[in-house]
């Protein structure tokens, strides 16, 4: 009986074309406003790593006092030299790292002698294990390394591409910055968006990283972060190790944590280092710290842009009005039918199957709508970056799922409107039909 209705529906849909065409475009034009929308949506408010978000952490330390903070006494977004080494030190986490953004030149091999510019984070070895970074060749350094200050470095597969044409590159030297370092991995593309693990620097939606290289190595070279370096109070110092015991916060500290009891250990764990900080005159006033997930995080910092959230909603405004449109326009096209449903229903017909009928109608003309609704999303798509930054419009992309999707946005969305107009068919008095017949 589906066949059988689904071929009524078509023929249904030639009868009146103008109504039909009318109908086919409320939904296509409106399935075609949430998708776009909806796409960029999408890319800026996923979970970057849904496997271990729960479990990754990043500590904050007020170092500035009630006076400095920001906004709602909250602690700066990132740590000082001295309150991260301090962490680093504890090693009260399962897994940490400290982190910040470095950028260089690299030395090409061979006859091209013009440098790379180069961007790239200054990390601790737990940084691959925690955040499940995946390697074509080789791994990451071990925790031995960052005691030794090791000359190791991590590339990505796209800085490998440039430097050694995609062959395995492990074991190999590279001139950073006037510097050698061995090659010890090569990446696989990894660039999480947002970037959770880095939201003090980036807007969450930079180009992936060209490398990785200890953290301890980039201190000893007395590489300046490239990201945000923000002080407060007057800025007396003058040498590298002034900057370094200033209240400048640049690092961001990052731990793993398996348990809800685990964070709760490390939550008191930064109470009490910033209460014995107080006791030693470092701080003159009341511990004030933060530990969040990195869900919490990204809410936090308010990842995804007002303009998406506002245009999603105009956007399922739009196709709300669509749908009543739609109502409307079916009301009308199956009750300028009510003598043959008083026939059919004086024949036999139930009203389940007269449903049925107007539904699976109802449906086909979904099918017609999702199709232009797909159309103009494809268009739509492409016409972002009129509204959105460069960086976040090129996330919104037409993947298998934004067109099923679609498709079953249509579908199910034409079903629903046409429950009411469906329902008034099925009640149509057969008697009177005849009598007016």
């Amino acid at each position: 009986m589906f066949t059988y209705y689904f071929q009524l529906g078509l023929r249904s849909l030639r009868r009146n074309p103008a109504l039909t065409l009318l109908m086919v475009m409320a939904i296509g034009f409106g399935v075609a406003a949430s998708m776009i929308t909806y796409s960029v949506f999408r890319a800026v408010s996923g979970n970057p790593i849904p496997d271990k978000s729960a479990q990754l952490f990043t500590p904050q330390i007020d170092a500035w006092g009630p006076q400095q903070n920001l906004k709602g006494g909250e602690p700066a977004e990132a740590l000082g030299y001295i309150d991260a080494m301090a962490l680093m030190r504890a090693h009260e986490a399962k897994r940490q790292t400290l982190l910040y953004p470095v950028q260089v030149s690299v030395m090409p091999e061979g006859e091209r002698d013009m440098p790379i510019a180069a961007s790239g984070y200054a990390v601790y070895s737990d940084f691959f294990p925690m955040f499940d970074v995946p390697f074509r060749y080789g791994g990451g350094w071990n925790a031995q390394d960052d005691q030794t200050r090791s000359t190791e470095v991590v590339i990505s597969d796209r800085l490998n591409q440039k430097l050694f044409g995609g062959a395995n590159s492990v074991g190999r030297t590279i001139n950073l910055g006037g510097h050698d370092y061995r090659v010890v991995g090569v990446t696989r593309y990894w660039n999480p968006k947002p970037r959770f693990f880095d939201m003090f620097t980036t807007s969450g939606f930079a180009d992936e990283s060209d490398f990785y290289m200890p953290f301890t190595r980039a201190l000893d070279l007395r590489m300046r972060t490239a990201g945000r370096n923000s002080c407060r109070g007057k800025l007396t110092f003058k040498t590298w190790q002034d900057y370094l015991q200033s209240n400048c916060v640049w690092v961001t500290p990052w731990v793993e944590l398996d348990s809800a009891a685990d964070a709760a250990h490390y939550r008191r764990f930064l109470e009490n280092y910033a209460a014995d900080q107080q006791r030693a005159g470092r701080f003159n006033w009341a511990p004030n710290v933060r530990l969040r997930d990195v869900m919490q995080w990204l809410d936090h910092e308010q990842v995804v842009p007002p303009e998406s959230r506002i245009s999603l909603m105009v956007s399922l405004g739009f196709f709300l009005i669509c749908l009543v449109n739609t109502v409307g326009l079916l009301l009308a096209k199956f009750l300028r039918r009510a003598g043959e449903i008083g026939v059919r229903r004086a024949l036999g017909a139930t009203r389940q199957e007269i449903y049925a009928q107007y539904l699976i109608e109802a449906g086909t003309v979904g099918l017609a709508g999702g199709a232009l609704g797909l159309l103009l999303t494809a268009v739509g798509v492409s016409g972002v970056g009129v509204l959105f930054p460069p960086e976040i419009a090129k996330l919104a992309r037409l993947d298998l799922s934004l067109v099923a999707l679609t498709f079953a946005v249509a579908i199910i969305a034409t079903v629903l409107a046409a429950f009411y107009p469906a329902w008034r068919a099925a009640h149509v008095q057969p008697a009177w039909q005849l009598k007016s017949s």
